[in-house]
């Protein structure tokens, strides 16, 4: 019998809903319907939590092949994790362009580097660009730190690859408008999120 039957015949026996079995787990209905079906695992901790609250043991649960499948799908569940941890540490790190001296103006025949705020021999319409820039790239950053837990599956299929569009654009107006640090800053970033997207594959 495998896991899916198992936990289908546990929770009958205990004469439980999957809405109920649910609200026990502190997991949505949604998921014990999905394992229940055979489409998916638990993780780890949802999985002690399941041979706890029916007192039986993870091997009587699992086969020697589902807790090889349940483990490798945890440790890709943690390196998801951990990637968007890291992306929306970096988009929100954009932030400091405001403060510290990302920007080159020209003051009195040199050039001077400035904070985004102090940045004032520029076109408005320029200047408005950065500011849209990095405001929607650390707003990006906040919903990807604040949603890291969030598994709708629109937002876990294109949030990666909406980071990577937001800093492309981003590298490509502080280029296009002669600002070399912060085009060097946000193509660091960009690369090494590349890097990592490349590495999951």
């Amino acid at each position: 019998m495998e896991f899916h039957e198992k936990l289908q015949e546990l929770r009958k026996q205990k004469g439980l809903t999957q809405e109920e079995l649910a609200e026990f787990l502190f997991v949505s209905r949604t998921a014990v319907s999905k394992w229940e079906s055979g489409r998916g695992y638990p993780n780890i901790d949802s999985l002690k939590a399941i041979a706890k609250f029916f007192s039986v043991t993870i091997d009587e649960l699992l086969s020697g092949e589902e807790v090889l499948t349940i483990a490798e799908e945890d440790q890709k569940q943690k390196e998801a994790a951990l990637r968007d941890r890291v992306f929306g540490l970096m988009d929100l790190s954009v932030a400091m362009f405001f403060f510290a001296p990302f920007f080159g103006q020209k003051a009195d025949g040199n050039v001077q580097a400035v904070s985004l705020l102090l940045l004032t021999e520029i076109a408005p319409y320029l200047k408005a660009a950065y500011f849209a820039t990095v405001i929607g790239t650390a707003a990006w950053g906040i919903a990807a730190l604040a949603l890291q837990n969030y598994r709708g599956a629109l937002w876990v299929r294109n949030r990666s690859i909406l980071s990577l569009l937001i800093n492309a654009a981003a590298v490509l107006l502080f280029i296009i408008s002669s600002q070399p640090y912060a085009a060097a800053t946000v193509f660091i970033y960009l690369a090494v999120k590349a890097a990592m997207l490349v590495k999951k594959q």
